[in-house]
């Protein structure tokens, strides 16, 4: 509607940023009360949400802050649902010695439908219209509640708490500070959030201005990257037990980066897809294996407040991070910005590097096993 490169960034900032600003209350709000009702009810006012939505978009009287608006409230609504949804898998598992393959199932089945759904996307917004897209999200929701109604857990039993919110969530805050590794998985995160993640925000404008193409130009593209992302996340749940998992982030943010300098520039359509797909690969070890040592490493009665600090400091770095790449992108264009990013990578990758030869003889072996545990995805 705007033409607007940045105007593409606001719109990815206003869904994630409130979601970032949120999550660390919503976390300490999953641990206090019935995360099943929690879920319960954002799953609710998604669905109301999506359908306000899609009658914006119907009866075509809508204005780009309309849009805007409504991705606001939905990161509002997701800064409460994260938390509780992915809190809730630990009960949804009676054998606890089965978590690690539930959680691999809920990996594959994202990033399954990442590689799916953009491509049938593209061809059904082409071929259907937006609407029709719209109230297909829409009624989608049924599915999710229905299911959601079936579930029997166990009963909630209701913990004593002695802090107020804010007291619990500054409790958290002064474990990180206290703990080095665990600070510095954060503030590495932080970093590609912020720097290198946001380079999805640019494929609408690769797909339309490089490569001269249509919704299902895009809809292939953003297709590599969950291919990629897939690939990544089962060459993670296939590593031995005992693999250096600092030393495979390490590698895999160096190939992060080598895949979006070679998709840069790249102006072979079918060649940009397979560059960008090695990208992501690499993408997806910043995630799940940031994730995974901070499981391995927090204390127990901390977890639920550390992993929500974590969640915001990616979900907090990649809108703030698209709003960047897309002010930028305007003044040196789209692909410079992504060879800078593609740079970038390297360079943290160089500091992990140069943090582990630093930290060798303290360095800990965290098992492969627990790598399928991974991080919210918004």
């Amino acid at each position: 509607m705007t033409h607007s490169k940045f105007m593409l960034g606001v719109s990815i900032f206003a869904n994630l940023f409130p979601s970032a600003l949120l999550t660390p209350f919503g976390g300490v709000v999953s641990d206090r009360y019935n995360r099943y009702r929690i879920l319960l009810v954002t799953q609710i006012l998604s669905m109301m949400q999506a359908l306000a939505l899609t009658l914006v978009v119907y009866f075509k009287n809508y204005a780009v802050w309309e849009i805007i608006s409504l991705s606001v409230v939905l990161g509002l609504i997701n800064a409460f649902d994260v938390p509780a949804r992915q809190s809730l898998v630990y009960e949804l598992v009676d054998d606890k010695k089965n978590l690690p393959n539930a959680l691999a199932l809920n990996s594959s089945m994202v990033n399954l439908s990442k590689l799916i759904g953009p491509a049938i996307a593209g061809v059904a917004i082409e071929r259907f219209g937006e609407e029709v897209c719209f109230a297909a999200n829409s009624f989608s929701f049924i599915a999710v509640i229905s299911s959601l109604l079936m579930m029997k857990l166990p009963a909630f039993k209701p913990i004593k708490h002695t802090k107020n919110i804010l007291g619990e969530l500054t409790e958290g805050l002064t474990y990180i500070r206290q703990t080095p590794a665990i600070r510095y998985i954060i503030i590495m995160l932080a970093l590609v959030s912020l720097l290198v993640l946001p380079f999805t925000s640019l494929m609408p404008i690769y797909a339309k201005d490089i490569f001269k193409g249509t919704a299902s130009t895009f809809g292939l593209l953003d297709s590599a990257i969950g291919c990629g992302a897939l690939v990544g996340a089962i060459f993670l749940a296939t590593l031995q037990a005992g693999t250096n998992l600092s030393k495979i982030l390490a590698i895999n943010t160096f190939v992060f980066g080598t895949g979006l300098i070679l998709f840069s520039h790249t102006a072979l359509y079918p060649l940009a897809l397979v560059f960008v797909a090695i990208g992501a690969f690499g993408m997806m070890s910043q995630t799940t294996i940031s994730n995974t040592l901070i499981q391995t490493l927090v204390t127990p009665a901390m977890r639920g407040r550390v992993i929500s600090i974590f969640v915001m400091a990616y979900s907090g770095g990649v809108p703030i991070g698209g709003l960047l790449v897309s002010y930028i992108s305007q003044h040196i264009g789209v692909q410079a910005t992504v060879l800078g990013q593609g740079i970038l990578a390297l360079i943290i990758g160089i500091m992990h590097i140069r943090y582990l030869k630093k930290n060798k003889a303290n360095q800990r072996i965290i098992p492969a096993n627990n790598l399928n545990e991974e991080i919210p995805h918004i």
